[in-house]
């Protein structure tokens, strides 16, 4: 993964993924702590990465919702990027990298309760998580993030990570580690 100011010094002729820009996976974990965080905060590495699974994976989401009783309207199928099967469900293998870059920022910093990580939007990330909130590309992530937050916002990593594993259990928990999730 690289940032685009790295990128800027590639040939304009060698393919670029934007799954390849840390930028983009920067902008979605601030928009995940603005709207799916309490006061800009979410607690646990896993609640942070099962969120995000929610967001990135819209029906997924609606199967959750649907095993809960709630109905939700029409819906986005589109992945917006690949995780793969890990110790405690769907992952992202850049998470650290991202959140480093975050926090060397001054976007984010990361606390430590115990045996958890909090991450915390600082004044500066809200500032850019809100800016971003409001542009057009972020709008069906962030109506995505209302939803996932309206619905699965109250609980902890772990009730999220077992809802996963047992509601998802062919497409998620049979998978080997490492293998990514469709």
């Amino acid at each position: 993964m690289k940032s685009a100011l790295a990128l800027s010094k590639y040939p304009i002729s060698l393919p670029l993924a934007a799954d390849d820009i840390v930028e983009l996976h920067a902008a979605r974990l601030l928009l995940l702590l603005l709207h799916c965080g309490t006061k800009n905060r979410i607690d646990g590495l896993t609640k942070l990465a099962k969120l995000d699974f929610f967001v990135r994976y819209p029906s997924f989401f609606h199967r959750i919702a649907k095993q809960l009783g709630r109905s939700l309207s029409a819906h986005n199928e589109q992945v917006e990027s690949m995780m793969v099967r890990h110790h405690y469900g769907p992952w992202d293998k850049r998470y650290y990298q991202v959140l480093a870059f975050l926090e060397s920022r001054g976007l984010l910093a990361v606390e430590k309760h115990g045996n958890a990580f909090h991450f915390v939007l600082t004044a500066l990330g809200d500032i850019k998580a809100n800016v971003l909130s409001d542009q057009a590309p972020f709008e069906l992530i962030v109506l995505q993030m209302k939803a996932v937050k309206k619905l699965l916002g109250r609980k902890i990593g772990t009730q999220l990570k077992n809802l996963v594993y047992t509601v998802f259990d062919t497409e998620i928990k049979q998978r080997k580690f490492g293998e990514f999730i469709q």
